[in-house]
């Protein structure tokens, strides 16, 4: 009788949470129509930003005039001169993976600045501020990077620019070079003399992690289309495997440390071409569910790990203010620069987004913000 009724009880708590469930997620993929942008209050100093008001395809990006914020006194303004477009963008113009969406707006983006790569010079700094002064040459991480001006915490993912790298470089540089550097430096441990293969040397993240990799010592194998060979070959790769024509998984050869930007392999291929001891880093992978994104790639990983010799890591890359400082100790020291690939105005924002969704970019594609 009791066991009866103990199994109604989670039979009917099972089903109201899959219809909860249900609910939610009607909840969080719907798309609310775009909101109008505010007025400006009359007299209030303003500049350009590009804003998203809604999520959709590139065309619900729209260059408004924006207040200028005021500073809280840990906080430094800078003064945009050039920007950079990562996947990342893409993923908060569509609002996908649909996960994303909790924290970042069920229906419509909470906060609707665009962009996250800066590079500028700081025109203020709030009374508290120790780091920064007014004329230093900064760059890094911030929402809303695609605007004339943006607020960043000194204490936040910004650094001082390389001396030796333009704006256009130094924006190029932090979302994909911090992901390289972690993947490279945090997950696969590279050490001197390694064979390091990267699959997806060419595009963002690829062309950083080629630099990297040799300037710690290892030798790298870069895999991308024979189009872009020179160009890995100018970044630093003793080897380039073209995968048009070779599939690197069907030989013989073996590497110590594999960082897999592109994820169009199994598992099981990438760890056969994987020393016994070596170590696998997924980065990216094509195929994107649209409920869990990136994060397919890291459950298949620790699924698969207990029953492999060799380490498997995934990364989600974390900014922050002491890499972008390593990032640039390697640039003064002539070790990293950008592959710049496209360049665009901040009013073609949106066409320099439908272009990296294409998925053909070599380097990094930039924004010149400040004419």
């Amino acid at each position: 009788m009791y066991k009866r009724l103990i199994a109604k009880i989670l039979a009917g708590l099972c089903a109201t949470a899959l219809l909860a469930l249900g609910a939610l997620a009607l909840v969080i993929s719907h798309d609310a129509p775009c909101e109008p942008a505010p007025p400006l209050a009359q007299g209030a100093a303003g500049f350009a930003a590009i804003m998203q008001r809604c999520y959709g395809e590139a065309d619900v990006l729209t260059l408004e005039t924006i207040a200028r914020p005021e500073l809280t006194e840990n906080q430094v303004l800078v003064r945009v001169h050039a920007a950079s477009v990562n996947p990342l963008d893409k993923h908060f113009l569509h609002g996908t993976p649909y996960l994303l969406r909790l924290v970042n707006g069920f229906n419509a983006p909470q906060s609707p600045g665009a962009g996250a790569d800066f590079a500028g010079v700081v025109e203020a700094v709030g009374t508290g501020v120790t780091l920064f002064e007014p004329g230093d040459e900064v760059f890094g991480v911030a929402n809303g990077a695609f605007a004339e001006y943006l607020v960043r915490s000194e204490t936040g993912s910004i650094a001082l620019k390389p001396a030796n790298l333009s704006f256009e470089q130094a924006a190029a540089m932090p979302v994909a070079a911090i992901t390289a550097l972690q993947a490279l430096r945090d997950k696969a441990q590279v050490q001197p003399g390694q064979r390091v293969l990267i699959n997806g040397a060419s595009g963002g993240v690829g062309s950083y992690a080629v630099q990297l990799a040799k300037a710690m010592g290892a030798t790298v194998i870069a895999v991308n289309s024979g189009r872009n060979a020179e160009l890995v070959r100018e970044l630093g790769a003793d080897q380039v495997i073209d995968y048009t024509q070779q599939d690197f998984t069907r030989g013989d050869t073996r590497y110590d440390a594999i960082i897999d930007i592109v994820g169009n392999h199994s598992l099981s291929a990438l760890l056969d071409v994987t020393e016994p001891d070596g170590v696998l880093v997924m980065v990216g992978t094509m195929q994107m569910n649209p409920w869990w994104g990136p994060l397919v790639g890291p459950l298949q990983a620790a699924l698969r790990a207990p029953f492999a010799s060799q380490r498997l890591e995934s990364i989600l890359a974390r900014a922050n203010a002491d890499d972008l400082a390593a990032l640039a100790s390697y640039a003064e020291a002539g070790q990293l620069t950008s592959a710049i690939d496209q360049r665009f105005t901040l009013q073609q924002v949106p066409d320099a987004i439908r272009y990296v969704e294409r998925g053909r970019t070599r380097g990094k594609v930039v924004v010149n913000v400040l004419p």
